[in-house]
């Protein structure tokens, strides 16, 4: 796990040695162990290294090839890199270090761009050919591993993080849409940027680089086969057998590592099941969870200890409390670059802080939910879909939930937001339903915000959801959304989440789940394993319910929030105030309908505040970037 960035000129414009020490500078938090800055002919290629695998110096990059042709800079991991090494040495090659790099490196030396179709693992790397002056970029299947990417006349730019791109000559004109669908989602989607000028590469693409012209293209297409396929051909028991072995395999590769390693417990199913199997092959895993001193409402933390005494682990939890929470605010938002208001990255930039006091390597349970049905909304749908007396009640008594108190902070207050999102949801089509509960804003709330900004680009608007709501049928099923949720929740959401905050602390998290063989072979599994009218991760929950505490069973699911509606009523109420609801600062902007922000303060202190404090929180996040980058 590392950091990259780079360029290849198309002119005599030089950048300067000052702004490459910078470009170094900026990565040293992903790569806190050594950094490099080296040019070959008109390329130029950046390393900040986090040791991993081979942690001496011979593994520092670039690494070349040995006649010198080939440079690669990498950020991430491969997992399988033993047997590919294996493999590569049948045909010859031979290899001077011990790092999964120099296996990458080869790999394309001798496959080229069809190496990426062998790799287990997260990625984003550049390989450059001196001979052919050929740059080559690729990340991995589902953009686990980011990379923004610009061009001008003067040359074509990369680099993992967007403040490391903005070191370069970038033109930081806002992209209307992306600051649309921002406000709709807490977060943008797809190869957008906060900029016009600056592009994501999409999960499972890559990038040629030669003679000043850019070829993009798509490597990794999920297999898709509207249950038709392996999974479906089994039986339950069969389909329970199967997950398990490919979690168990899953789980082993991603215990290899040279430094210290753990895992993160949060007590509910899917970091449990990371624990059972890591602890088989690792006996005394080390596991770290946290939990709140000053809010019962949203602590786990007897769930996660019931877990680590189930399997014997060296368990540590971390308390927070609320000043804790709040002196860590800032640091997030000091590290955000591209707006990003998901309120959870506040608890994984702490875990991440204090679990590397202990380790440089965490497993996690990411991505169960998205692929195995795991969500309230992923619940709504499927009673969307199957109907019944109990969707149709609800669905009649939408004037009695839109009149009733809600609020994510209490659990009468949450579960009338619940009722509301799923009666409302009913009226639409599969396909807009999706969008709908995917976001904090509809359209028209949106123009309201932004002073009817979004009109303008509307059209481009909706063909940015189409690309995601077109996986979602009428007369499909609910592994409809969840594929829809690898693209959408998981590429732009989870993956961009936990890289940040993890990254911000050093420390590499490895999530099983994500393997791809397990993502490939959950989406041939049937509706059915998934979810039913009484149980959600339905065939996670019964695979290991024979080796997981019976406690963790049929409780409801928190999520990983934090207070944020406690906090802007009390302790940031000042803050928001003087920096958020500043009148003067608004107007001056000229982006945000003073009235809509006034009715924002409104709801906040009145006894419906509904989800107004993410929507709050997104306007933090955004103002904190517009004075950092903009002004």
């Amino acid at each position: 796990m590392c950091g990259i960035a780079g360029n290849c000129s198309f002119s005599n414009s030089i950048i300067s040695e000052a702004i490459w020490n910078e470009i170094a500078t900026s990565l040293n938090k992903r790569g806190p162990d050594h950094q490099s800055i080296t040019s070959i002919n008109n390329t130029t290629l950046v390393h900040a290294r986090l040791s991993i695998i081979d942690t001496s110096s011979v593994s520092h990059q670039p690494i070349y090839d040995k006649t010198g042709r080939f440079a690669i800079v990498f950020n991430g991991e491969i997992f399988n890199f033993q047997s590919l090494k294996n493999d590569l040495e049948d045909k010859g090659y031979t290899f001077n270090t011990h790092s999964d790099t120099e296996v990458l490196l080869y790999a394309f030396i001798h496959y080229k761009e069809k190496c990426l179709d062998l790799l287990n693992g997260f990625f984003a790397f550049a390989v450059y050919d001196k001979l052919e002056d050929e740059l080559f970029i690729a990340n991995d299947r589902y953009a686990e591993k980011p990379l923004y990417y610009a061009s001008d006349k003067d040359g074509f730019y990369f680099a993992s993080e967007l403040k490391t791109l903005l070191k370069f000559p970038i033109d930081k004109t806002l992209d209307w849409i992306a600051v649309s669908l921002y406000f709709q989602l807490n977060y943008i989607p797809n190869n957008l940027s906060i900029f016009k000028q600056v592009k994501k590469l999409n999960a499972g693409h890559f990038i040629y680089v030669k003679n000043k012209q850019i070829k993009i293209q798509q490597w990794y297409f999920l297999p898709y086969s509207a249950e038709k396929a392996e999974g479906n051909l089994l039986s339950y028991a069969q389909q329970q057998e199967k997950l398990r072995a490919l979690l168990d395999d899953a789980v082993r590769l991603r215990l290899i590592a040279d430094v210290p390693l753990g895992a993160f417990l949060s007590g509910g199913i899917d970091s449990s099941v990371m624990v059972a199997l890591a602890s088989k092959h690792s006996p005394h895993l080390n596991t770290f969870s946290i939990g709140f001193e000053d809010n019962a409402y949203f602590d786990e933390t007897e769930y996660a200890n019931l877990v680590a005494n189930h399997f014997k682990t060296n368990h540590t939890v971390f308390k927070l409390k609320n000043d804790d929470l709040l002196q860590s605010l800032q640091e997030l938002l000091d590290y955000t670059d591209e707006p990003f208001a998901d309120s959870s990255a506040l608890l994984v930039n702490l875990l991440s802080k204090y679990t590397k006091q202990h380790v440089t390597v965490a497993l996690s349970g990411d991505g169960g939910d998205e692929l195995f049905a795991g969500y309230n909304k992923h619940y709504g749908e499927w009673q969307s879909r199957n109907g019944g007396w109990k969707a149709s009640v609800i669905q009649s008594l939408l004037p009695v939930w839109q009149k009733l108190p809600k609020s994510r902070s209490g659990g009468f207050g949450n579960k009338f937001r619940q009722l509301e999102r799923f009666a409302t949801g009913m009226n639409l089509s599969p396909a807009e339903r999706y969008w709908r509960w995917c976001c904090f804003m509809d359209d028209d709330e949106l123009n309201f915000l932004l002073n009817g900004k979004p009109e303008a680009v509307l059209e481009n608007i909706i063909k940015v959801r189409q690309q995601f709501t077109q996986f979602v049928h009428s007369d499909g099923t609910l592994n409809d959304c969840l594929r829809a949720d690898v693209a959408l929740v998981l590429a732009n959401d989870m993956f961009v989440k936990v890289d940040r905050m993890s990254m911000r602390n050093s420390l590499e998290v490895r999530a099983p789940f994500l393997d791809y063989r397990v993502v490939e072979y959950a989406f041939t599994l049937p509706v059915s394993s998934k979810i039913d009218a009484h149980l959600k991760k339905k065939i996670i929950q019964d695979t290991f319910r024979d080796v997981l505490p019976k406690e963790l069973y049929n409780r409801p699911k928190k999520g990983f929030e934090v207070p944020l509606l406690q906090w802007f009523r009390t302790d940031l109420k000042d803050y928001l105030d003087k920096e958020i609801f500043d009148e003067d600062f608004i107007k001056t902007q000229n982006i945000f309908n003073l009235e809509y922000i006034r009715s924002l303060k409104q709801q906040l202190f009145s006894n419906n505040p509904n989800d107004v404090h993410a929507k709050i929180w997104a306007l933090i996040v955004f103002q904190n970037f517009y004075k950092k980058y903009i002004l």
